[in-house]
């Protein structure tokens, strides 16, 4: 490949990523803080159901990831689900992914941020945040090849560490396989709420996607890395669930805050629990950093369309990355992680994104024409149908609160579409 290719022409980003890079980005955002804290909430709901929401949550993602890729290889502009909404369904529709992707995910970057400052220093958990995010916005504002080099220091940390969590788990004295049975407990709601809250584990795919101007060859790179991160992430969400229930139990894991430490301190590894905190700490850390590069670029496609200040779009000239779209996302995360405990926001991150992927997977319905290699799309259309139904029913089994708040919000930016169409129309007559 050219160096004109890989370098990018001015206004475009650098294609600087291989197949081993993307899933380490995808690895980075998935195996994040949600491994370490997601498993007490998830069993809260779905009691000794837990497992059966977890493969819930995997084929939802699967079929999203299946959806995400196909678009990915056919679009890989920078933007994911905007781009893919745009082209396939409609201006509209790819606003509203655009929307709830960059308003969802600039919450969940605050609380992820917060989450870190929890671990490492908790009386002094909002200034850590800002210093991490004003630290990884600097990482990433220096190109994408440093973010993912950084990334795959993280990811080897955090599945060591998870790799000892399950080790010391399941070969301790107090691990019964009984604890893993589905009882009279689990109901279908709540496996299905805990499968709505279980599935924001495995969403970090849509970061190889939303990277797809950064990608080389993205039409054999992306199809290629997203089943191989959702697949690496899947076993070890498995083991590590299975690991925490066998000694903790669905009830004990439900009334856990820190499920993994508390997980090693039943099994008697009490040595092992600062390393977790450690761990968690990290995996926060590298969750926060797939999220800011994930705003960001969303942030450029909707600018460059000037669905933002088209002063977003413009592209480092150095290190081809959209580098006032970044400033901005990181100074706006880190106002918010200095200010307000975003860590009520989540639900609503969880509605969005759902959202998000419920237009992902619509848009790839609709590829029914030649794929490049003369053979047609039609008969992929079951991945994307199971995925946009599964992607609503998760939506609205989510708690009340979370779906009204999430509602809100996707409705006010409905309004702020119409608003702009409006304003357009009246000076074009003007």
């Amino acid at each position: 490949m050219s160096r004109s290719a890989t370098a990018g022409a001015p206004g475009e980003l650098r294609r600087g990523l291989g197949v081993a890079d993307a899933v380490t980005v995808g690895l980075g955002a998935m195996i994040g803080a949600g491994i370490f804290a997601a498993l007490g909430p998830a069993a809260r709901a779905a009691g000794s159901g837990l497992l059966v929401g977890l493969a819930v949550a995997a084929v939802v993602a699967y079929c999203n990831a299946t959806s995400s890729a196909r678009l990915a290889a056919r679009y890989p502009a920078s933007g994911g689900t905007y781009v893919y909404g745009r082209e396939r369904l409609g201006v509209f529709w790819g606003w509203l992914a655009g929307w709830a992707f960059v308003v969802g995910k600039t919450a969940s970057c605050a609380a992820t941020a917060l989450t870190v400052g929890s671990y490492v220093w908790p009386g002094q958990a909002h200034a850590v945040a800002v210093a991490a995010v004003v630290a990884l916005t600097a990482v990433n504002y220096r190109g994408v090849q440093k973010s993912a080099l950084l990334t795959r220091v993280i990811v080897a940390v955090v599945l060591a560490v998870l790799a000892a969590v399950a080790v010391a788990a399941l070969t301790s004295g107090t691990a019964d396989a009984a604890r893993l049975e589905v009882g009279a407990d689990a109901t279908p709601g709540g496996v299905l709420q805990a499968a709505g809250l279980l599935f924001f584990a495995f969403a970090g795919y849509a970061r190889i996607a939303t990277l797809g101007e950064e990608v080389r060859d993205p039409r054999r790179t992306i199809p290629r890395a997203v089943p191989l991160a959702l697949g690496i992430a899947l076993a070890v969400y498995a083991v590590v669930a299975v690991a925490a229930l066998s000694v903790l139990g669905p009830q004990g894991l439900a009334r856990s805050a820190a499920p993994l430490s508390d997980a090693v301190r039943a099994a008697g590894v009490t040595w092992l629990v600062p390393v977790v905190r450690v761990g968690a700490a990290v995996a926060a850390l590298g969750s926060l950093l797939a999220l800011i590069l994930g705003v960001s670029r969303t942030t450029l496609a909707m600018a460059r369309d000037r669905h933002l200040p088209h002063a977003l779009a413009a592209v480092h000239p150095r290190f081809k990355v959209p580098h006032r779209a970044e400033l901005l996302v990181g100074a706006v995360v880190a106002l918010a992680a200095a200010t307000v405990d975003l860590r009520g926001a989540i639900g609503f991150s969880s509605f969005g994104v759902l959202a998000y992927y419920a237009v992902a997977n619509a848009s790839a319905w609709t590829l029914t024409e030649p794929d490049g290699r003369g053979r047609p799309l039609r008969r992929h259309r079951l991945a994307p149908a199971v995925g946009l139904a599964g992607c609503l029913v998760l939506a609205f089994a989510l708690p009340l609160s979370s779906v009204l708040s999430g509602a809100a919000v996707l409705a006010f930016g409905a309004a702020l579409y119409g608003i702009r169409r409006a304003v357009a129309a009246r000076r074009r007559i003007m």
